[in-house]
């Protein structure tokens, strides 16, 4: 089977996007498919990627963020497309790649992927606790009409986690299909945790090894709410000594850098680019921390059960979906003090046999990635099967 796949976000200089789909690329000649990607580049050009193609599309770039450019004239992208002939075609945004790849004059089926809630992103970040969640995702009823009418176009919507695809179907989206992305889980586990590593952490936060350590992983953006998270974590210091060791990078570094001044014992590490020592911070900490209530899967979360630490998570969205008993606190999203007191109730525990419970947990619930690329493209034959017999 050829599959293209129409991808706006995908860079050349890394992040999460170029991550997956380089991984795609990979299983994609493992189980029998040729994937070819097509994504917007400073020149119309082609190069191999591994067994996979990368089609460049001449594209204007994006004005806030020069890691990234934007499909513009939809005849560039349609003329692609009609090149390639793919058996299934993939369009992986809700933006302006989303509508090229939708309205594409082609009997061929298409599959849009739902990497993103942009109401729970912005909306509900901004204005969720002010608001309350349903009275925010009611009056952005606009947004679930137009991504119905973007939807309409496709075979299918793809997800990554259950909770996704109850979210979108209470708004409307139909014939939804649910691939859970995958861990490398020969680069997580217990076994890298350590004890000189944690010792590191502490002394960077300023504290001695008697301390608890929590990490934050993830980007540096307004969605992670890393304000909240660092004003829990002082809240919970008056009545424990507690270390946050954020790790992570991106839009808004530098208000995370001045809220973790204004804080004690918070210390920005920064990105870890090295995969082991990002396995064995994660292994080490006493327990992940998470801010983000608008993850459409929650990798790290993933990462986390599957290196044997406990997680402290919102009580909403996908992340909710990694917690459970014996390894997991939940709060309300936003709510610090509510924070605190899962931050407390977490930390008192005892930290061997939380351990247990996340591995367990994850081998439970956690497919590894080649689960996640079998599950993806069973489905994907399905639906050009039963497109056959129509």
């Amino acid at each position: 089977m050829k599959i293209v796949d129409v991808c706006e976000f995908y860079s050349p200089t890394g992040g999460g996007v170029k991550r997956y789909v380089d991984q795609k690329l990979e299983f994609a000649a493992r189980f029998g498919h040729e994937l070819i990607v097509v994504a917007p580049g400073v020149e119309n050009r082609r190069e191999r990627a591994g067994s996979g193609e990368i089609v460049w599309v001449k594209s204007p770039q994006l004005p806030f963020d020069a890691n990234y450019r934007m499909f513009w004239r939809a005849r560039d992208v349609w003329r692609v497309l009609d090149e390639l002939a793919p058996d299934l075609v993939e369009g992986s945004s809700p933006w302006r790649g989303g509508w090229l790849t939708a309205r594409w004059q082609s009997k061929v089926p298409k599959v849009f992927f739902m990497h993103m809630d942009p109401v729970a992103v912005y909306p509900q970040t901004f204005l969720g606790n002010l608001l309350g969640e349903e009275l925010v995702d009611r009056m952005f009823g606009w947004f679930w009409s137009y991504l119905n009418r973007l939807n309409g176009f496709y075979d299918a919507a793809l997800v990554t986690n259950p909770a996704m695809a109850q979210r979108f179907g209470k708004f409307g989206l139909k014939n939804i299909e649910v691939a859970p992305f995958g861990v490398e889980r020969e680069k997580f586990s217990h076994i890298f945790g350590d004890t000189t590593m944690r010792r590191e952490m502490l002394a960077a936060c300023g504290l001695g090894d008697d301390a608890s350590l929590l990490i934050a992983v993830g980007r540096h953006h307004p969605e992670k709410r890393l304000n909240v998270v660092i004003d829990a974590v002082t809240r919970a210091q008056a009545h424990r000594k507690i270390g946050l060791y954020i790790v992570g990078n991106g839009l808004i570094r530098k208000s995370v850098e001045r809220w973790a001044r204004k804080a004690k014992h918070v210390f920005v590490a920064g990105q870890i680019r090295d995969q082991h020592r990002l396995a064995s911070v994660i292994a080490s900490a006493d327990a992940l921390i998470h801010g983000s209530a608008a993850e459409t899967f929650g990798l790290v979360l993933a990462e986390a059960l599957c290196s044997g630490t406990p997680v402290i998570v919102p009580d909403a969205g996908a992340s909710a979906t990694f917690a459970g008993p014996g390894y997991a606190e939940t709060y309300r999203p936003g709510d610090a003090a509510d924070g605190a007191a899962a931050i407390l109730a977490l930390v008192a525990g005892d930290r061997a046999a939380q351990s247990r419970a996340a591995l367990t947990a994850a081998d439970a619930r956690v497919f590894d990635v080649e689960q996640h690329f079998r599950r993806l493209f069973e489905i994907y034959e399905r639906i050009v099967a039963e497109r056959s017999t129509r």
